[in-house]
């Protein structure tokens, strides 16, 4: 069994400021350690429900030469291939491959997103919503919607509540969540320890993955697809003016249409 793990630093337990996930930071480098023993959770977790394959995917942001690298190379666990430095959502080796499943680690809520801790749509300065056919989604939905493409499901989340809500709203109660904090607003959160929290990922990760007759559809948007983003201002258009495959709705509204969502995602996102 092959898997692959997204893993992100909002949805992480015990971190709930932009500080302690920006790259230079001291809080920061606390932090690191807490995002890599819960993903190094989850690859015990999938690899005691029997994946020989284990891809986990750095998905997060820090900034500058952290972008993408933020686990702690020398806590990383044994038995799984590392991904880093790649453009977010752009990873699709391994689903042309041969996936069985993908896994969310450490994600957050999206845009607007009451009760949910750090959360933005894949920029928190330049992107409000995002949609997929009018379907308002998040991070976790767009890599869902990439991984559908290859008739990959997600089997897996873990984060805050509100986002263990918000996909399991979107693909279905058969994902299984390990809510490891519930937001009390955008930046605060009542957390478990996170001994605690590493030990129901890796529980939940075995269950997931063990209970295969129960794994969710892929998510696969019925086609033509049409992915549409509504920008924080004006001149964040300037971005997508002359892309090629990409329309300027209006002022602070770009989209791309495709066949399936990987086209229309391959156009509306640099690959670099």
């Amino acid at each position: 069994m092959r898997v692959v793990i997204f893993c992100d630093m909002e949805g992480i337990s015990c971190i709930e400021t932009w500080e302690q996930v920006t790259g230079g930071t001291r809080l920061y480098e606390e932090c690191r350690k807490l995002y890599t023993d819960e993903m190094n959770a989850a690859v015990r977790g999938a690899r005691a429900a029997g994946a020989s394959d284990v891809i986990v995917v750095d998905c997060h942001g820090a900034g500058g030469a952290y972008n993408f690298k933020s686990f702690l190379p020398e806590r990383l666990e044994s038995g799984a291939q590392y991904v880093f430095g790649y453009p977010w959502a752009r990873y699709i080796d391994a689903f042309e491959q041969g996936c069985d499943a993908i896994l969310f680690v450490g994600a957050h809520a999206m845009a607007g997103t009451p009760d949910g801790v750090l959360c933005h749509t894949v920029s928190s300065e330049a992107w409000y919503n995002a949609r997929i056919n009018d379907i308002l989604v998040g991070e976790s939905g767009i890599l869902a919607a990439v991984a559908g493409c290859w008739n990959v499901p997600a089997v897996f989340v873990s984060g805050d509540t509100a986002t263990c809500r918000e996909v399991q709203t979107l693909l279905g109660e058969a994902v299984v969540t390990a809510e490891v904090k519930k937001g009390l607003g955008r930046f605060s959160s009542v957390n478990m320890a996170p001994k605690d929290a590493c030990a129901l990922i890796e529980m939940k990760v075995a269950q997931a993955l063990s209970l295969k007759e129960n794994w969710p559809q892929p998510f696969k948007p019925e086609g033509p697809v049409t992915f549409r983003v509504e920008l924080a201002t004006p001149d964040r258009v300037n971005d997508f003016v002359g892309r090629e495959g990409v329309r300027v709705e209006g002022p602070r509204t770009v989209s791309a249409t495709g066949d399936t969502f990987w086209q229309a995602w391959d156009q509306f996102w640099y690959r670099n």
